[in-house]
């Protein structure tokens, strides 16, 4: 038979950690929905500083909205719970773009090629804490 505790059903110290795990999910989570929300915007109105990165990183400027927009797209489906997993997923193939973009043109490494993984580690450990799905699903305890 398989043991599965809810918070109804729990000790008061298996609540009080979940609380912990969630709250700590979402203040992991928080950080780089910010930070790729704040990118999204300036991509969409196209700021001076965008154009000069785009140029900077080889693509033309007319691809920033439509970059900004995927971006969005992507948030979205991280922020709405029932897709949070897909738009994990999607953000990452999103920020792996990124990092090749990064090593493409000989950027440093820690400061710029490796800023969408952390950005990537932040997502997934904030996904992983606030979600008991994806974290069952990742337990190597059987």
């Amino acid at each position: 038979m398989e043991a599965t505790a809810t918070l109804a059903n729990s000790t008061p110290e298996l609540a009080g950690n979940a609380k912990w795990r969630r709250r700590t999910g979402v203040i992991l989570s928080a950080l780089p929905v910010l930070f790729l929300l704040f990118d999204c915007v300036i991509k969409l109105i196209k700021i001076q500083p965008v154009v000069e990165s785009f140029a900077q990183l080889g693509y033309p400027d007319s691809l920033a909205r439509g970059i900004g927009v995927l971006e969005l797209a992507c948030l979205a489906l991280y922020l709405m719970p029932r897709t949070a997993i897909l738009g994990a997923v999607a953000l990452t193939g999103f920020l792996g773009g990124a990092i090749s973009t990064h090593l493409r043109i000989g950027d440093p490494l820690f400061s710029h090629v490796l800023f969408p993984a952390y950005v990537g580690l932040l997502l997934w450990s904030g996904l992983i804490l606030r979600d008991d799905t994806l974290r069952t699903l990742l337990s190597t305890r059987r």
